[in-house]
């Protein structure tokens, strides 16, 4: 499971005295543990992939706004944490993987308008958790379901 692979990083990050990347590590367990006694569940791995997208995309987000205000130093933290938090994601799909995910859940669920767009997402949802940005997935449904 991944949970157990993050907590093993952990415990090795400890014995290597990589405090950063021990620091980064212990981040996303709590994420993943605030979410587990929120829901009151046990999060699988699916569900841990997006904990781990979301964390990633507050990063970027959050190094606009440092580099907007100049703050270099801060910037290169969250870069830093993003590597981390990557080495837990899956392989990044390709433009043409997506177009074709996309082109192969279009077919098969029948959609024709934007309407069903939300039938096309779930569908796609879980494929591409972590794999690739959401929202630039949606952008491209929307323009293929508008045309």
């Amino acid at each position: 499971m991944l949970k157990t692979r993050i907590k093993d990083e952990m415990v090795a990050a400890m014995k290597a005295g990589d405090k950063r990347r021990l620091g980064t590590i212990r981040l996303l367990l709590a994420a993943i543990k605030q979410r587990e006694v929120d829901e009151r569940i046990e999060l699988d791995d699916t569900q841990v992939l997006v904990v781990l997208d979301k964390m990633v995309k507050q990063r970027k987000d959050s190094i606009e706004q440092y580099e907007k205000a100049g703050r270099t130093d801060l910037a290169e933290q969250e870069s830093f944490e993003i590597s981390v938090l990557q080495e837990y994601l899956p392989a990044a799909l390709s433009d043409d993987e997506i177009d074709t995910l996309i082109d192969e859940t279009i077919s098969n669920t029948g959609a024709t308008s934007i309407k069903e767009m939300g039938k096309v997402m779930g569908e796609i949802k879980p494929k591409a958790q972590g794999r690739a940005d959401m929202g630039k997935i949606s952008a491209k449904i929307r323009a293929r379901l508008t045309s």
